[in-house]
């Protein structure tokens, strides 16, 4: 679990809160028409901009903020150098019993081709695409992410204005002004808050969590192919520490 995004979404959520609480009456900020205006017109948006499919993966879209993990490159250059050291050593087919115990799919698969021959070239174009393909899978959850925080304040402009039209048609009531421009301003805030501190938040830690996990997979595309080319250990290290910032780099030949 995503420590600094349940942080995050506690005390952005909890100043708020407290705020109004210490204001007034959290009553007051609770507005059904407002709410269905915003949450209900923000779907409908979203579903006309995306496809069903993709509207309702969302969810596992967001689900990978809370919980998914990206392995460190740090944690993965010892166990491509070891591969190196081991190919060098028994030959590349020692490496089809090493790779058993990796837990590393894109590894296992890029070592496996290595194991069966397949030269640099074709192994780096058969990962190279599997890398575009992922790219491509969160670019569309982030865009879906950043698309609903665009559309809720808008929705938020659209209940204003209902708001303000049903107030001005019932001028001669006093008793609808209150309740109509309660619409008209909680749609806005109800907007700013899903845009600002939900849809536009989430879409940039998963931006982050993307390029992390594109940039392993790259660093391990890069430990792949020196493995098949039967580069030696250190060199295979050398070009691996590139991936990482000079304070992160400790080298297994020391």
């Amino acid at each position: 679990m995503d420590i600094a995004t349940i942080l995050g979404i506690i005390s952005a959520f909890g100043l708020v809160i407290g705020s109004i609480a210490m204001g007034g009456s959290l009553g007051a900020f609770i507005n059904v028409p407002s709410i269905a205006i915003v949450v209900g017109g923000t779907i409908g948006a979203t579903l006309i901009a995306y496809p069903l499919n993709e509207v309702l993966g969302v969810m596992g879209v967001i689900k990978n903020a809370f919980f998914s993990k990206v392995r460190a490159g740090a944690d993965m250059i010892p166990l491509l150098v070891d591969f190196a050291s081991k190919a060098r050593r028994d030959g590349i087919l020692a490496l089809e019993s090493a790779i058993q115990d990796v837990d590393d799919i894109f590894i296992t698969r890029g070592v496996q081709l290595a194991v069966d021959g397949q030269e640099p070239e074709a192994i780096e174009g058969i990962l190279q695409t599997e890398i575009d393909k992922v790219r491509s899978r969160h670019k569309k959850g982030v865009d879906i992410m950043t698309t609903m925080g665009t559309f809720s304040p808008a929705l938020g402009l659209i209940g204003t204005l209902i708001g303000l039209v049903g107030m001005l048609q019932n001028m001669s009531d006093p008793n609808s002004i209150g309740p109509q421009m309660a619409v008209a301003l909680l749609t806005t805030f109800y907007g700013a808050i899903m845009a600002n501190l939900m849809f536009n938040p989430l879409a940039s830690k998963l931006r982050g969590r993307s390029e992390d996990e594109i940039e392993v997979k790259e660093l391990a595309l890069e430990g792949i192919l020196a493995i098949a080319a039967g580069d030696n250990p250190r060199v295979v290290e050398q070009r691996l520490h590139a991936f990482l910032r000079p304070a992160k780099r400790t080298s297994q030949f020391n």
